[in-house]
């Protein structure tokens, strides 16, 4: 079977000193499968835009600020992510710096500015826990892995690093 997933992306924008990252807490939305999560910033890609462009259209859109500097760090293959079991693939980036002033809030939740050595600590995907220590690191070989999921549960998780 073809694999044809919903194209998306994740980013991580960095506050100016480097130490915290402006992260989405999903705890607007009754129905919304990430209630109660923190997570990165993005979306998905449409179907005229390239990854970048779908990357700095959703920073704008969710936290109200122009992308500077953005760094790919990773893609993602989700099988059977989707509230239905629908497949994703993202394409994880961190923004190094912005312009503007970040929005305190959007229709999915609250934004926030979370030191990077605490992110674990928040309630996440289990899945996030596996692959943001890369997002954050020093190699600056990109990490592509895959993490499967059944029923809103990680069943696995591979990767390589190139």
């Amino acid at each position: 079977m073809p694999y044809t997933p919903i194209v998306a992306t994740l980013g991580y924008v960095l506050s100016p000193d480097g130490r915290q990252a402006l992260m989405i807490h999903r705890n607007a939305r009754p129905g919304d499968q990430h209630l109660g999560k923190y997570n990165g910033l993005g979306g998905k890609v449409e179907r005229d835009e390239d990854v970048a462009a779908g990357m700095r259209r959703e920073i704008l859109e969710e936290a109200g600020i122009e992308c500077g500097t953005m760094r790919l760090r990773g893609t993602l293959s989700w099988p059977g992510f989707g509230k239905a079991g629908e497949d994703w693939f993202g394409f994880v980036f961190v923004i190094d710096d912005f312009t503007g002033t970040p929005l305190t809030s959007n229709p999915e939740g609250t934004l926030e500015w979370v030191d990077v050595d605490k992110l674990e600590t928040l309630p996440l995907w289990e899945g996030d826990r596996q692959f943001l220590p890369m997002v954050f690191d020093a190699d600056p070989r990109p990490f592509h892995g895959v993490m499967p999921y059944r029923d809103g549960v990680m069943q696995g998780w591979s990767y390589t690093r190139l």
